[in-house]
């Protein structure tokens, strides 16, 4: 395996982490994806930078136990989603210090109350750094492209474009 593509498959771990550690409603893990980055939502007025505000970023995502909403610190609660990430494209330096990748998200939910369906989706554009050997985000944003019912999934809204 060359060097780019051990880069490209760390990132893609990355990426595909991410959407593991959100399903499974572990923010602490999230939190520690992010803990040199800034993530920003296209069109929202807020960032956030590092695992202590990437945690607030999460605020409004609903978890729930059983058939009822939970408080997300609870070990056994999940937001009851999906996050499908597609089309990934990755584009390492020459140096392999530096990376850009772009892909999509879908958000798929089910709940008992409400229909397996798509919620949202969008794009990531993210970048990445490569420090003492290992790889790390450093800029997130996302781009909201279609909105569907979030109200089993976010307790703000999003505007629909």
């Amino acid at each position: 395996m060359t060097r780019k593509s051990e880069a490209v498959h760390e990132i893609t771990n990355l990426i595909y982490g991410y959407a593991a550690a959100l399903d499974q409603g572990d923010l602490t893990a999230v939190a520690a994806l992010f803990e040199h980055c800034t993530i920003r939502v296209d069109g929202l007025p807020n960032a956030a930078r590092g695992s202590a505000e990437v945690l607030e970023f999460f605020r409004p995502v609903l978890f729930y136990k059983g058939d009822s909403t939970a408080d997300p610190r609870d070990p056994d609660s999940v937001p009851a989603t999906r996050h499908l990430t597609t089309n990934l494209i990755i584009e390492v330096a020459e140096d392999l210090f530096t990376a850009n990748a772009r892909s999509y998200f879908t958000v798929i939910q089910g709940r008992p109350d409400f229909p397996l369906q798509p919620v949202i989706a969008g794009r990531y554009h993210d970048r990445f750094e490569c420090v003492e050997h290992r790889w790390r985000f450093c800029e997130r944003l996302e781009f909201i492209d279609l909105v569907g019912d979030l109200s089993r999934h976010l307790t703000m809204s999003i505007p629909k474009r």
